[in-house]
Formats: C-alpha cells, sequence, structure tokens
C-alpha cells in the first residue's frame, strides 16, 4: 500500500517556531511528529510514502532520508524552481493539487491514502482501509467526533457509512458532529476531478462534488486524534501520546537525575539531560537532547527543545521553548508562551501568558502583556 502525506504547510499559527523549522519536525514526547506518523503508516503495511513538501522541502528531505521503518520514502515538491518538474504555476496547490502531482508515484491501480501531515493519531489505518473496500466509492473519509466542529470540514453521515453531505467550515447549524479527520482512501479515479497544475481544495471542491455522486463514504474512529495546528494543540497532543505511548516516564541512560529531583508522570527526557536538585518535572513534559535544568526549577505541561538551558529557581508552566534557549535565574514562563531558538531570557525575568519571542532575542525586562517580540 501507499500513503501520500501533505506536508507542505507554512505553520504560521506555530511562529516563532515554525520560523526555524517545518512544523511537521516538532517534537512529540522527543519525536519529531511526522516520524511518529511513519512509523504508525508501517504498522499497518505501509510500503512507499511520497511527502508533498513546499515550505522548507529540503530540511525534510535530509531530516528524513530515503527510509523511515521499512517505508521507501519520495518527496513531491510544488515549488516551481524544483528541477522535478517545469511548471508556470506559482505557490502551493492546496489539498487536491499535489495529488495530481503525485500521480505518477502514486499509480492508478490501487487505492492509496492521503493523509494531512499535522495531525497525531495512532488509529489502525488497515481497519479503514478494509472498510474502504467494501464500498462502491472513489473515496473514504476517516471521521472524529467533537464537541466543537467549527474548525473542520463536518459530515452528513447516512446508513452509517454513505456521506450525503461535506460542509468546510460551518459557521452555524453543521450537519453533525462528525468533522474530517484529515484521513482518506482515495481510488485512482480521484485524478480525474484534478486539474494538472493548478490550486484545488479536496474540503471545498473535491468532497462536496463526490457526495452528490453518492461516491463518498465516511468510517468513524475513536482512537487517540489530534490535529497539531496551534500552540496549546502541540502541548495537548504531547500529554495525549505521553498518555498513551508512555503511561510513565522514560529517559536515556545517559541522563543524570539528581537524587532529589522529582519525576511526575508521564515525562519524556532524551539523551544527556542533567537535572539539578529538587528540581520537579511534570507532568505532562518533554525534555529535548542536551538539555540542563538547574536546582528548584519546575516545569510541567511543556516542551524543551534540545540543547537548552534552563537555570536554577526557574518556573515554566504550558509552555514550548526553542533550541538552544538559555533560561536564567528565577525566571517565570507562563501558559502559552513560545521561545523561539538561540533566545536568552535574563535572570529574573517574567514572561506574561501568550507571549512569542522572535528567535535570537534577547529579553532583560519583564514582558507584561501578550505580544510578539520581534
Amino acid at each position: 500500500m501507499k500513503a501520500l502525506i501533505l506536508a507542505g504547510g507554512f505553520g504560521t499559527r506555530l511562529r516563532p517556531l515554525s520560523c526555524t523549522r517545518p512544523k511537521h519536525l516538532f517534537p512529540i514526547a522527543n519525536r519529531p511528529l511526522l516520524e511518529l506518523t511513519l512509523e504508525k503508516l508501517a504498522n499497518n503495511g505501509i510500503k512507499k510514502a511520497i511527502l508533498a513538501v513546499n515550505f522548507m522541502a529540503r530540511e525534510l528531505e535530509r531530516a528524513l532520508g530515503k527510509s523511515k521503518y521499512g517505508i521507501k520514502l519520495h518527496f513531491s515538491s510544488d515549488l516551481p524552481d524544483e528541477p522535478q518538474a517545469k511548471r508556470t504555476f506559482k505557490g502551493a496547490l492546496g489539498t487536491g493539487g499535489p495529488i495530481k502531482l503525485a500521480e505518477r508515484l502514486l499509480g492508478t491501480s490501487d487505492p492509496f491514502f492521503v493523509l494531512n501531515g499535522d495531525i497525531l493519531t495512532n488509529t489502525n489505518y488497515s481497519r479503514i482501509m478494509k472498510t474502504h473496500r467494501k464500498t462502491d466509492g472513489i473515496a473514504t473519509i476517516a471521521l472524529r467526533r467533537v464537541k466543537d466542529p467549527s474548525r473542520y470540514g463536518v459530515v452528513e453521515l447516512v446508513d452509517k457509512k454513505l456521506i450525503r453531505r461535506f460542509v468546510e467550515k460551518p459557521s452555524d447549524n453543521a450537519p453533525s458532529n462528525l468533522i474530517n479527520a484529515g484521513i482518506y482512501i482515495l481510488e485512482p479515479d480521484i485524478f480525474e476531478y484534478i486539474l494538472p497544475g493548478k490550486t484545488c481544495s479536496l474540503e471545498r471542491e473535491i468532497f462536496p462534488k463526490l457526495a452528490l455522486e453518492k461516491a463518498l463514504f465516511g468510517v468513524e474512529i475513536k482512537d487517540l486524534w489530534i490535529d497539531v495546528g496551534e500552540p496549546t494543540d502541540f502541548i495537548e497532543a504531547n500529554r495525549l501520546w505521553l498518555k498513551a505511548e508512555k503511561e510513565t516516564s522514560t529517559h536515556s541512560q545517559k541522563t543524570r537525575l539528581d537524587e532529589r529531583v522529582k519525576i511526575k508522570d508521564a515525562v519524556a527526557i532524551d539523551e544527556n539531560v542533567v537535572v539539578g536538585n529538587e528540581s520537579i518535572i511534570g507532568p505532562n513534559v518533554a525534555l529535548g537532547k542536551d538539555v540542563s535544568i538547574g536546582n528548584a526549577v519546575r516545569i510541567k505541561d511543556s516542551i524543551i527543545f534540545p540543547h537548552t538551558s534552563i537555570s536554577d529557581l526557574t518556573t515554566i508552566e504550558s509552555a514550548i521553548i526553542g533550541e538552544s534557549v538559555t533560561v536564567g535565574r528565577q525566571v517565570k514562563i507562563k501558559n502559552g508562551c513560545l521561545i523561539g531558538d538561540n533566545s536568552i531570557i535574563r535572570d529574573g525575568v517574567t514572561i506574561a501568558p501568550d507571549v512569542r519571542i522572535c528567535p535570537a532575542k534577547d529579553i532583560s525586562e519583564d514582558i507584561l502583556r501578550s505580544r510578539c517580540v520581534v
């Protein structure tokens, strides 16, 4: 089986951290989001994956290489300066255009998966394919029940499988609370619905048309699933993955934890991490490689990228701290903060909730209102 992963998003809602890396490489429990997806696909029999890339395409290629977990990887770019195709259009092709662009790699003989690259799930992909093969449709969508469907594509489902109506991001009167989970199985017939070299939205152009033709089906999934679009989503994704996959805290043998360190499950600690006396780490914390934590530090519900140093008596709650950041003594970083790579937060600084600090900034004074520091 084959899969196409849509990994061309710009990650604007995750800036400034996405200024220096694709959002698909953000760590969940110290592992890149995209690697977690590829591992689950491999466990479900996927042998070939095509990554539809755009923003920071070369960084993705360097990070992932030619194969992962036994899956052979190909990269399909809609950037006009890529040597693989001589095209005249500019910019991204939406969610449908990359499928047409990858037609040769996907082939025209068997159904294939299409996944949004910013979805974290441990669902059973084989079960979705099994359900699809029992229909005579062109597309099957994985569906998920949510409290607020306004952020997503919403379906009206009849006879438990047939989708009668597909409405993208309804402002009111949503037909149900079953939303598009960003996991599709498509028959090769789908290529006939997408014009080559044109921007196309599966959600706004193709799925509503297939619903009218009674060729669109759905299957509800109840496994771990989250759309990682906002910083709060990313922290929640880290919590859910730690709970589902770790249950208890894990750390490398090369980690050094002083005797009076308290770890509250679940926490993921990577190699060469040092944590000083009387520090309390967790719950729901990921400490990346080579992170250094001082004495009496308190961190919970947060993600700390590699090579970052955090000094004594500092507290961090519900924040994401970038790579190679230096945090001084007695600093307070509050919920919703994003600290860009290579920044310095000086001793005694307090940072209010929802502050975003761009890379390589030197912060020596309190930031007492939510804003972006550029």
